[in-house]
């Protein structure tokens, strides 16, 4: 690792910070720590740090926000690649808006808003970059990004750079082709349409209004759990099931909203995952019905 990382300072891709806590990282507040986390200044510096670590077999992870991921206690092995200010752009080239990977989700749909463009206002509550929205193709309100998708820039693990339409992504619920293989979004375009703004403002609104009263969204939570099963909610299942306020050591299913699972102040990875395994199996007793976590699972067990 200290050949690598004295590579990576002649290079001078970015900032790198040794042993850094996840918790830092993740809106769970939950992790163990990076053995390295690096934040690369824009996309010829990422291009060569996944060059860098092919060519060191260090094996690396990406991390936008944090929202929608569970880090174990343990923490990550390897490098955690982090896209910061050089990644962090919007434009606009008629319908089309164009933005780089740590750009926020929520504040391209307000962006969206301002240009007159319909087709984001689902986007309006999710807490992810746009890297992290295209990798889960995220949705809410019966929309999600498969629905707006137009290309996004790839960094395969080789270092090469790829362009991806909608139909290499092989998007379906919550699952984009980028699950299935070791590659990095470093921009994604996505096709609108002219609206009137005045009525996308109110539909962002609406949601945002409802997000308030029925989300837990100042407590430390990753957003909803658990996919919905075929014809049905978790929420649902979850709260019928008489769980709502269940705990495991830190841990606890939200008091507002049976599909979120909020950290009380002291929750450990080990706590969520003893609560998600006790909520599946209750439903699955009482249901039949086997619920399938949405939030992603990553670090050392």
């Amino acid at each position: 690792m200290n050949l690598f990382i004295a590579e990576l300072e002649e290079l001078e891709i970015g900032e790198y910070l040794v042993n850094e806590p996840l918790s830092k990282h993740t809106t769970w507040k939950i992790g163990g720590t990076a053995d390295l986390m690096i934040l690369p200044r824009g996309k010829k510096q990422l291009i060569s740090l996944i060059k860098l670590l092919g060519k060191h077999s260090i094996p690396w992870t990406s991390i936008g926000r944090g929202s929608n991921m569970l880090v174990s206690d343990k923490g990550i092995r390897g490098v955690v690649i982090k896209p910061t200010d050089g990644l962090d752009y919007v434009r606009f080239e008629g319908n089309t808006v164009i933005a780089g990977a740590a750009y926020s989700f929520i504040k391209l749909a307000v962006m969206a808003s301002k240009q007159s463009l319909t087709g984001l206002e689902f986007a309006g509550g999710i807490p992810g970059t746009v890297g992290g929205a295209v990798y889960m193709n995220a949705g809410a309100h019966g929309s999600d990004v498969s629905r707006i998708f137009k290309s996004a820039e790839i960094v395969l693990s080789n270092g090469e750079l790829v362009t991806y339409k909608s139909d290499d992504m092989k998007f379906s619920y919550r699952h984009s082709v980028l699950q299935e293989m070791s590659g990095f979004v470093v921009e994604a375009s996505f096709e609108l349409e002219a609206g009137d703004r005045q009525v996308i403002t109110a539909e962002m609104a609406k949601h945002k209004g409802r997000r308030l009263l029925t989300q837990p969204l100042q407590l430390a939570c990753a957003g909803s759990v658990f996919r919905n099963p075929p014809g049905d909610f978790s929420a649902r299942l979850i709260e019928e099931a008489g769980l709502k306020g269940f705990q495991c050591g830190g841990a606890q299913v939200s008091e507002l909203h049976a599909n979120f699972i909020i950290n009380t102040g002291q929750a450990t990875a080990k706590d969520v995952f003893a609560l998600i395994t006790h909520i599946q199996g209750v439903v699955k007793e009482r249901y039949g019905i086997e619920l399938i976590p949405e939030v992603l699972v990553m670090g050392e067990r």
